[in-house]
């Protein structure tokens, strides 16, 4: 979503990076350009102005100019006040003393609501909660339905009734908590196409009678300045706690994740980045601020690595790795790894300085790596154990039951062979320097002689 705005303030941020000295021309020249960056992404323009006088005040200051990289020092001054911007950490979710905690996700029709419910019902889960999901939504076609078929990937209860008007389905949540034994309710409720009278007294009728411990308004990231505007009519009749920002992997100018926290004073908690179930994350400013200005997310990408990849067989394909060859099978299964993590384009905007270096070069294309492992799919277990077996008349059955050509079939043999003979290089280079590739040096290797520097 931020792709084009971080490029635009890259490129405004550019010339004070080649000045050994700034002047105070120098700074206002560049934050003229950032304050147009953030006009074109949509931010409101009231924000726009408080955040560009902020930086101004800072970033003029003698400690900043007369400092041995004031190129460096005004950058971090524009981090600072985006992190302030997007506001400090938000509290945690509120749990109450005694159950059911009950979870209201309010929003207009389209915003995400349903699938927001089922992915915060699984990080309750991997908190070691127990949700029920309630299908408060009677309205929209088949949202009941959408609901379960989440829910039964997630094996959690869902109540739900399409006859009960959602008020009155909200007395009987409290009992079914306890038939269910959970200790969370997480009511997904309807949405309209537009705020409307008849919408806000329904949510206000359904927390008179289950009053709401948190109540986060799901906003579709791509609405831009408009989504501001929603929020404060959800304000004036609901006790909102926080909000929830979804399809922030979308093409948007991503304006209103930028505005909505100054603009609202309500916490940005959790945000969508893509449609899967595990694609919600809690939001973090400092974080974010550096993805906007190019500068990564390194602890975000260690995260997603350690929830998504499988340690056990990680360390069976390392072990693999060290007794025998770099087959095909070790391919597919470091490839499985990979994508568990989600889409390669997210994952290279949260390496620092990847997207700058890679500038210019084809995108990541997701389509080719779904037809390798189609490709892996359609061998047998000896042909990925041996791909030497391979010869013409396999590679037209693997072409065939892949949906592929045999051309890509052949590019993908050539570009394993050309990575089984790195990784066989690597372990040469550590045996000669004694080393193992799991750590330690290898076998045969003088006791007590230490393992020899690396180059």
């Amino acid at each position: 979503m931020f792709e084009s705005l971080t490029e635009k303030l890259n490129r405004a941020l550019a010339p004070l990076r080649k000045k050994g000295k700034l002047s105070e021309a120098d700074v206002r020249s560049a934050l003229r350009d950032v304050r147009l960056a953030l006009l074109e992404a949509d931010v409101n323009f009231r924000v726009v102005k408080s955040f560009i006088a902020s930086v101004e005040a800072r970033a003029v200051g003698e400690s900043v100019l007369a400092s041995l990289t004031p190129a460096q020092a005004v950058i971090r001054v524009v981090r600072d006040e985006l992190v302030a911007l997007l506001g400090p950490e938000p509290p945690p979710l509120q749990m109450a003393s005694r159950p059911p905690t009950v979870f209201y996700l309010v929003g207009l029709q389209g915003a995400g609501k349903t699938t927001a419910a089922a992915k915060l019902a699984r990080v309750l889960v991997q908190r070691g909660r127990h949700p029920l999901l309630v299908a408060a939504d009677v309205y929209r076609p088949a949202a009941v339905d959408q609901l379960q078929r989440l829910a039964e990937g997630l094996h959690l209860p869902v109540l739900h009734d399409v006859s009960a008007a959602p008020p009155a389905l909200m007395q009987r949540v409290e009992a079914e908590s306890r038939r269910v034994a959970a200790d969370v309710a997480v009511v997904d409720t309807a949405g309209r196409l537009h705020v409307d009278a008849a919408l806000m007294d329904e949510l206000v009728a359904m927390q008179r009678v289950l009053p709401a411990h948190e109540t986060l308004l799901v906003v579709d990231a791509m609405t831009g300045q408009d989504a501001v505007n929603v929020a404060a009519a959800f304000r004036e009749r609901l006790p909102l706690t926080g909000i929830v920002l979804t399809k922030m992997d979308g093409d948007a100018r991503g304006g209103a994740a930028l505005s909505m926290r100054e603009a609202t004073g309500l916490p940005i908690k959790w945000v969508g980045v893509s449609e899967k179930l595990d694609g919600l994350e809690s939001f973090q400013a400092e974080r974010m601020a550096g993805r906007i200005l190019g500068m990564g997310d390194v602890l975000g990408l260690i995260e997603r690595a350690e929830s998504a990849v499988d340690e056990a067989a990680t360390a069976d394909l390392a072990e693999r790795l060290q007794r025998s060859d770099f087959t095909l099978d070790d391919f597919q299964a470091m490839l499985r790894q990979v994508r568990k993590m989600g889409p390669l384009s997210q994952l290279m905007d949260m390496i620092p300085g990847l997207k700058q270096r890679t500038k210019g070069m084809p995108e990541v294309d997701e389509r080719g790596l779904g037809r390798i492992e189609a490709m892996l799919s359609s061998m047998t277990p000896k042909e990925r154990r041996r791909p030497q077996l391979i010869d013409g008349s396999r590679r037209r059955r693997i072409a065939r039951g892949s949906g592929t050509s045999v051309q890509d079939v052949n590019r993908l043999l050539q570009q394993h062979e050309l990575m089984r003979k790195m990784m066989r290089q690597a372990k040469n280079q550590d045996k000669r320097r004694g080393k193992r590739p799991g750590g330690g040096p290898p076998p045969g290797w003088p006791p007590g002689m230490p393992p020899l520097p690396d180059r």
